[in-house]
């Protein structure tokens, strides 16, 4: 073991001068105090422009496990999208663009599903917004929004205000109904969690759920008068229940992968063991980014190469790495 070398990440470890509502500084922390007092040490942004996000955006694990991986500031993907929407480059998406003319040509369902809120972590409400007015552009009569209620990156009872604006922006277009509502809980779990998973599978592909609801204000309204909050609101379909047919298009737009991959393998692959699908259907997939290579599922926005990173440098000097980390977190430690 000797010269080995050890690169070691806090998760959630910060420092402010601050003691008031601070754990870490109201702390006993010996080891940590003698690290600080005996060898050099630096504070580095971990959130905004320091790590390609848009100003006063908070940073996450992917973002700064990228940022430290590469050593440079890289652009984030919600700024890479978030600019193509403001130019009007999103709206001439080669693979968005071909999956609606699709739908439209083969007279299917479009159908949108994604975390809904401003939190900018998996997600951001513009970019729905975005997918519906490029649903308009083309000619698609039928959208259907299945929404994953935040209430981790946001607010716990902040959903009703996201629903809102949602629903302010397809009056708006004429176009667009939200047929399902369920917690990030169960949509957007990473850690093998089958029986949460199946619960959104079932509410999103088959229009079965825990609870109905005439709106999807009174689901989110229903959901806390039985003590849920917006993360962990139980699947409830919206008005008549709607199914995902072969052939429809569906658009998942969450930009990070972990809390994506596991719905999208349930309601894509073809071999899958996680649970029983009582009704699998063929659908016309695509991923607003990638979410894993093996999928070969088509997405809006394929990875930008990252060269010459840590690992990649200290594997050309022929030296060993290993890389250690639990199921929640495994993906960042391949940065």
């Amino acid at each position: 073991m000797q010269n080995t070398k050890l690169l070691l990440i806090l998760d959630g470890w910060g420092y402010s001068q601050n003691s008031e509502n601070n754990a870490i500084a109201m702390a006993n922390t010996p080891n940590w105090n003698h690290l600080i007092d005996t060898y050099p040490n630096t504070l580095i942004g971990t959130s905004g422009e320091s790590v390609g996000l848009p100003k006063g955006q908070m940073g996450n694990s992917e973002v700064g496990h990228l940022t430290i991986g590469a050593g440079r500031i890289v652009e984030q993907d919600f700024t890479r999208i978030g600019n193509d929407i403001k130019s009007g480059t999103f709206f001439s998406n080669k693979n968005l663009c071909k999956a609606l003319d699709s739908a439209k040509a083969n007279n299917k369902a479009v159908h949108i599903l994604g975390l809904l809120s401003d939190g900018g972590v998996h997600s951001h409400q513009e970019h729905i917004y975005a997918a519906l007015e490029l649903a308009k552009q083309k000619g698609c009569k039928e959208v259907y929004f299945h929404v994953f209620t935040d209430g981790r990156d946001t607010p716990p009872n902040s959903a009703s205000k996201f629903i809102e604006l949602l629903e302010l922006k397809i009056s708006e277009l004429n176009l667009g109904k939200i047929v399902s509502v369920v917690g990030r809980f169960y949509a957007m779990d990473r850690d093998n969690r089958w029986e949460r998973v199946s619960k959104a599978y079932e509410l999103i592909s088959s229009g079965k759920g825990d609870r109905k609801a005439d709106s999807a204000k009174n689901a989110i309204q229903m959901a806390y008068e039985e003590g849920e909050n917006d993360e962990f609101i139980a699947p409830t379909i919206i008005g008549e229940p709607v199914s995902i047919n072969n052939g429809d298009t569906v658009i998942f737009m969450n930009y990070r992968a972990d809390r994506a991959r596991e719905i999208t393998q349930a309601l894509t692959s073809e071999i899958f063991d996680g649970f029983d699908r009582h009704a699998f259907k063929k659908c016309n997939f695509i991923c607003l980014t990638e979410f894993k290579k093996d999928f070969n599922l088509e997405c809006a926005y394929p990875p930008i190469s990252v060269f010459n990173t840590l690992g990649y440098y200290i594997s050309s000097l022929g030296f060993s790495q290993l890389r250690i980390a639990e199921t929640e977190k495994y993906a960042h430690v391949t940065f």
